[in-house]
């Protein structure tokens, strides 16, 4: 993954402290996280203005709704009731998460909650045009959740999809880009959106088993936040109209590869019943040899602790240690343990399998969970990141000298082979392809439909943005889309907001929240045929879009390494 797209790697502390007079407040007491005696105990929408007296204001009685820890005050945007940074469950430091403890009186969720702690940024990555991303305020108890529902109450039950978000397990949060925002994707398909914080990088991974038996599961801090999360969702999404019998979970990126994880996992066993993996989830645990991973892991917290100075019996020093220079020790740990290992590289924040809490193979139950997972036509080889940025205005001459240079002997096989997959695209565009994303996520899905019971479905998002002389897909680029928020005022100028623009994030919207409902994620005017080993269709979403066996592997083995980095 290259670094300097990914703008998550370089997501920051610094530029966490906000203006805002609501960011200022958001952990102060009686706040995000504060209390306070409620005025009703309804939770019912505010009352209609009588005949002849003025509109109230929508949020002068805002919604209350009741979970099982006590009553939680939303607010209404147009049509949807919004709750957010909502706490999920709580947690010391390398500990395993436990519920929340119940509140008297009304909890506010009108505001953001923390999102975890992550490495300081030190530049803007050049995808922050056309992704745009915001900051906020970072926290260790950063277990908080955000809810956009058309309705309250337990009668609605309504589908249910919640986002994990991206950043690996290093960055990231549930409310880093514009793009997470749910209202749009609530309102469009009647469905209930839950977005989620959980731990990260050396507070979600750091593994100190060696040190005793209370740190045994320290290393899945990050991810039992996720399961716990689900289970908070499992047990009180009802009261806001949805259904915890239906959900799904989706993410991209490193979400991709965290609801992917899920099927690995014994602990989450009927806490969702869909899965759509974008730009991610290409497992390789079947392969992975558990007591290396584990070796792997304890070597990186010995070299923390020796770091900062640490032995064996001083732990409880560690959990106070400054966040700032416990990821410093951490980020030093995981080269030099690198080295150690022989490994080439650095190592990484990383959730392994141990065949106890993450199993190398999918769970029984999974085999019952309908699958959709794809990439993105360029991931992080498109021209937002090599090239001149001219490649719709060069002349043939332009075209056939770029090629050359980047292919040699192999230009015109591999052109050909291109205009065989892609005939729409144009011959330059195989410059941009990510050759080796599809074959990862092809393998999941084989891997998946070995004892599956219920279908899996491929696609490629291969739309360009209308903007800087067209700009491929690249990394992130079809969450805008998924989420219905090509309108915004952030993302229409990303993406044009063009009339096509809009158009495909109905589509491709449309298919996610179809998926959702029903695990068939086609639509009037649109099928999409499920993947088999024997019939690749894939769901390529672009000016035409259309589901059609995409028989890349071919062209996949012509192209040269540097070009495979996708």
């Amino acid at each position: 993954m290259s670094n300097h797209l990914n703008r998550r790697k370089l997501l920051g502390r610094g530029a966490a402290v906000m203006g805002s007079a609501l960011a200022g407040l958001a952990l102060q007491p009686g706040s995000a996280f504060g209390q306070e005696k409620p005025k009703t105990g309804g939770a019912a929408p505010p009352p209609a203005a009588k005949s002849g007296t003025p509109a109230e204001a929508p949020n002068l009685h805002p919604p209350v709704v009741q979970v099982k820890g006590g009553k939680l005050r939303g607010f209404k945007n147009e049509k949807t009731y919004t709750f957010l940074g909502v706490p999920y469950a709580t947690a010391d430091r390398f500990e395993l998460p436990k519920p929340v403890q119940p509140w008297e009186g009304v909890k506010s969720a009108q505001a953001w909650g923390p999102i975890c702690p992550v490495p300081a940024m030190t530049a803007p990555g050049p995808d922050e045009f056309v992704f745009p991303h915001r900051y906020w305020l970072e926290n260790e108890h950063c277990q908080v959740l955000n809810i956009w529902t058309q309705s309250v109450g337990p009668s609605a039950k309504k589908p249910v999809m919640v986002w994990m978000h991206g950043g690996g397990f290093t960055n990231g949060s549930s409310m880093e880009a514009f793009a997470y925002d749910g209202k749009n994707l609530s309102e469009f398909g009647g469905v209930v959106v839950v977005s989620l914080n959980h731990r990260l990088n050396i507070l979600g991974t750091l593994d100190l088993s060696a040190y005793g038996p209370e740190y045994a599961n320290s290393r899945y801090t990050g991810t039992a936040d996720l399961v716990a999360g689900l289970q908070w969702i499992h047990d009180n999404i009802e009261s806001f109209g949805g259904d915890p019998g239906n959900v799904t979970i989706f993410g991209q990126s490193g979400g991709g590869g965290k609801v992917m994880r899920m099927m690995h996992m014994p602990a989450a066993k009927g806490l969702f019943h869909k899965v759509i993996a974008e730009s991610g989830g290409s497992l390789t645990y079947r392969d992975s040899d558990v007591a290396a991973s584990i070796k792997s892991q304890q070597t990186i917290a010995a070299a923390t602790l020796k770091g900062l100075g640490l032995g064996p019996n001083q732990i409880d020093q560690l959990k106070k240690v400054p966040y700032e220079s416990l990821i410093a020790a951490g980020n030093a740990a995981l080269q030099s343990a690198a080295k150690e290992l022989g490994r080439t590289g650095n190592l990484s924040w990383e959730v392994i399998a141990d065949d106890k809490y993450v199993m190398r193979e999918f769970q029984d139950w999974a085999d019952a969970i309908p699958l959709i997972a794809g990439t993105v036509f360029s991931e992080q080889v498109g021209n937002l990141v090599k090239g001149d940025g001219r490649k719709n205005e060069w002349s043939q001459k332009e075209i056939d000298d770029n090629l050359t240079a980047e292919f040699g002997d192999k230009k015109t096989a591999i052109a050909a082979e291109f205009k065989k997959v892609f005939p729409r695209k144009k011959a330059q565009d195989v410059l941009y392809f990510a050759a080796t994303s599809r074959p990862g996520v092809k393998r999941s899905l084989d891997r998946k439909l070995e004892k599956g019971k219920t279908p899996v479905y491929n696609y490629l998002f291969a739309w360009e943005y209308q903007v800087n002389g067209g700009i491929t897909s690249f990394h992130c680029s079809e969450i805008v889309f998924a989420f219905h928020n090509v309108g915004l005022p952030q993302s229409r100028l990303a993406t044009g907001g063009t009339p096509a623009a809009l158009a495909l994030q109905d589509k491709v919207s449309q298919a996610w929240i179809n998926f959702a409902r029903t695990g068939n994620p086609s639509q009037p005017g649109l099928e999409w045929k499920p993947y088999t080993g024997q019939d690749a269709q894939t769901m390529v979403f672009d000016t035409v879009s259309e589901s059609r066996a995409l028989h890349d592997d071919v062209l996949v083995s012509l192209m040269p390494a540097q070009q495979r980095r996708g």
